[in-house]
């Protein structure tokens, strides 16, 4: 090769090279690795420019080829057993003589502890930033491509960014955005900004691998050397190979969405297995339906006949008159497949099955399962479970789960593989009249998955947002899928248990050791523009602001607050979770500055400093979403003030006789007219400006609500217990924003 460029940028390209032949060579000897040299002349084929070298047999060699290369230069030992070369001490750089050069390699040969195949002789690329970049194959998502910070301190450092493949151009942008030393991509002490271009093809070219050739398992480019220029060069590389076993299939039936959405709207329900006993699910569920006003029709079967909750017992489903939309299922699991032929002589669409003793108990539990479902899908009943707590719609009072809860109808789907978390958040929902558009426990999810909830509320004109707690996902590929199809529509909202554990896949390169199943799943649901919380009440948090209050258009906040402490607390929240505060514009100011005291902190946050006016901050609060310079407002302190009057009132009617209870009663009332005024001011400046706004209230009680519905009103008036709530909520309107904007 010619070594007038240190650096071959894919012009050498050979259009015979075979990369197929490479792996296949490599997975022949069982070694499964293809040697650094024919790696990077892989990678220089992808257009990943690549240092220049010469490949010897022995020391002496080695010494006449750095003659040709120009000093100093960096001499390698190579060998399919040779993963990690500095560990191993197969790595000489700064040579400067043919001598040293051939000194550094007879020392290599005869104290390596692995057997060397042959030495590489590379000019030395000069550059003071270095990074890694990596392709490795997830078991669950595919292939993942990792961009981090490089050299021999990659797992220390432990700054990485994982994408799954195939990379698009926002997928790249993201990358580099993402990295917590993205600086050393801007000019750096005395060299250029990185040429991102240049960057972004390598990754490209790592996709674009990792999509055509199954076999390759991890690629591994560390040190990716950024030359003064920007230009960056890979100086090593590792291949892993072996053969291409692709997932077992995931053998599901197509669900039809149109099946599963009329399922939320039965006209008629049965219950076997219904129960006479407190307690039990053949009583809860059916209690459930029966307290509410759901129009439907209501069966009951138990063998014994009689009466349950004041409704004649059938004893066999035969013996139902008319068809039958939904059958809710409670027995034993090994009585459930034989109800089937009668469910499907009643024309059921679909069978809730809550009862357990199924997959989860084991293998026994996998066969019978997979007995009903098959028996199920043959009759053409659907199946949601089993090992369910139910399913609501409160659009129609239809209440059909383990919780005797009810919140409003609302534009939230919630979907929990979890019971008990779904039982939470339905309560939950119900105490903050937060609305739910429909709730299922999704169980073992032999028939319906997650996916399918999602892309039958994807269709749903009423659902604003998905909202899913989840512990397993079995389809990676599918979930990826669909979660970024339906984000581009409507936000997803995800909390993922058992996010701590550590995967336990043992990785041969530095980008596999970097990796971790959770790391991977929230890579892919940045990706797929999911946004991810760590808390349950995070999930109601958001499915408020989403179903109440318009997109942020920017990160800009104004910040309204009744005192000082809590004004610095959400700065300092705002600046952490990426938002900025712009100045107040001098018309602001000059507007402020007629309604409050020459003391006023004339600053963003704007204090209005515990003034009792009511006028104050309703003309403030207009002030600030009139103003173009922000994008949002949080305000603080203004709602719940009713509580501490309550307060105070009650101290005075206790100690001061000058004031009799009318007159009490009176100021209370008048606290309480304001607080409602205040909320209805809010939700209208909303609208009428399209910007969103979020308050703190001063105390709680137990009237307060997270959302309050103001007739006539498009949007809602939002209202959390603290700062923290409320900038992560923002926060996360804001990540939303900006990546349907980069997906666009």
């Amino acid at each position: 090769k010619h070594f007038n460029d240190p650096i071959q940028r894919g012009q050498s390209m050979n259009k015979e090279f075979n990369v197929q032949k490479l792996i296949a060579a490599s997975i022949a000897s069982g070694a499964h690795v293809i040697c650094e040299d024919d790696a990077k002349a892989i990678l220089d084929n992808f257009g990943v420019p690549v240092v220049s070298e010469i490949r010897v047999p022995d020391p002496q060699t080695a010494g006449e080829a750095a003659e040709k290369t120009g000093f100093p230069v960096v001499l390698k030992a190579v060998g399919a057993k040779i993963l990690h070369k500095t560990e191993s001490g197969l790595v000489r750089v700064g040579l400067n003589s043919p001598a040293e050069v051939a000194a550094a390699a007879a020392r290599m040969a005869t104290e390596s502890p692995l057997p060397i195949e042959a030495f590489l002789v590379q000019p030395q690329i000069r550059g003071k930033r270095e990074f890694v970049a990596g392709m490795f194959r997830d078991p669950l998502f595919g292939p993942v491509i990792m961009f981090g910070l490089g050299g021999i301190f990659t797992e220390a450092l432990d700054d990485a960014v994982f994408k799954v493949a195939p990379l698009s151009n926002s997928d790249i942008e993201a990358m580099f955005a993402e990295l917590r030393s993205r600086k050393l991509l801007l000019p750096f002490r005395g060299e250029e900004a990185v040429d991102k271009t240049a960057l972004g093809a390598i990754l490209k070219g790592l996709s674009d691998l990792a999509t055509q050739f199954p076999q390759i398992k991890e690629i591994d480019i560390n040190p990716l050397i950024v030359q003064p220029d920007g230009m960056p060069v890979a100086v090593d590389a590792l291949m892993i190979t072996g053969e291409h076993r692709p997932a077992p299939a995931i053998k599901r039936g197509e669900v039809n969405r149109e099946t599963l959405g009329s399922c939320y709207y039965p006209s008629s329900v049965v219950f076997v297995g219904a129960s006479g006993t407190i307690s039990k699910w053949g009583h809860m569920l059916p209690t459930n339906i029966l307290n509410r006003n759901y129009k439907g029709r209501v069966y009951l079967v138990n063998p014994k006949g009689g009466q349950i909750a004041g409704q004649e017992v059938y004893r066999s489903v035969s013996d139902i008159e008319d068809d039958v939309d939904l059958a809710v299922v409670t027995l034993p699991a090994a009585k459930v497949k034989e109800q089937i032929p009668l469910l499907q002589a009643k024309k059921v669409k679909a069978m809730l099955l809550i009862s357990s003793g199924f997959r989860e108990t084991g293998e026994a539990g996998r066969r019978l399962e997979d007995d009903v479902v098959k028996a199920a899908r043959e009759a053409g009943i659907l199946i949601f479970g089993p090992n369910t707590m139910g399913i609501c719609n409160p659009h129609i009072d239809f209440f059909c789960c383990g919780v005797h809860v009810y919140p409003l109808p609302g534009s939230t789907a919630l979907v929990c593989q979890s019971g008990n978390m779904g039982t939470q958040l339905l309560a939950f929902a119900e105490q903050q009249d937060i609305g739910i558009r429909a709730f299922s426990g999704s169980g073992n999810e032999a028939m319906v998955t997650l996916e399918d909830y999602m892309e039958a509320f994807e269709a749903d004109e009423l659902t604003r947002t998905v909202v899913l707690y989840i512990e397993s996902v079995k389809d990676g590929v599918r979930f990826f899928k669909s979660a970024r199809r339906v984000s581009r529509k409507k936000p997803v909202v995800v909390l993922k248990g058992g996010r701590t554990s550590e995967g336990g896949m043992a990785a041969s390169s530095h980008t596999g050791a970097l990796a971790s199943d959770h790391r991977i799943f929230d890579a892919a649901c940045r990706q797929a523009g999911i946004i991810q919380v760590k808390q349950p009440i995070d999930l109601l948090d958001l499915s408020a602001v989403f179903s109440s209050l318009p997109l942020p258009r920017g990160n800009r906040v104004a910040i309204m607050t009744l005192g000082g402490g809590w004004g610095v607390v959400t700065t300092d929240l705002c600046i952490e979770h990426g938002l900025t505060l712009p100045p107040l514009s001098e018309a602001i100011v000059n507007r402020l500055d007629q309604i409050l005291p020459d003391y006023w902190s004339r600053g963003n946050p704007a204090d209005i400093v515990g003034e009792h006016d009511p006028a104050i901050p309703m003309t403030a609060m207009e002030a600030l979403m009139e103003w173009d310079g922000c994008d949002a407002v949080i305000h603080l302190g203004i709602h719940g003030r009713r509580i501490l009057a309550a307060k105070m009132l009650n101290s005075i009617a206790n100690t001061d006789p000058a004031y009799s209870a009318e007159e009490l009663r009176e100021i209370e009332e008048m606290a309480v007219a304001f607080e409602k005024e205040y909320i209805r001011h809010v939700a209208q400046l909303t609208e009428k400006y399209d910007k969103p706004v979020l308050g703190v209230s001063l105390l709680t009680d137990e009237d307060s609500k997270t959302l309050y519905r103001i007739e006539g009103c498009k949007y809602k008036g939002v209202f959390f217990p603290s700062p923290e709530r409320a900038v992560k909520a923002l926060a996360s309107m804001c990540r939303y924003r900006q990546w349907l904007e980069a997906h666009a």
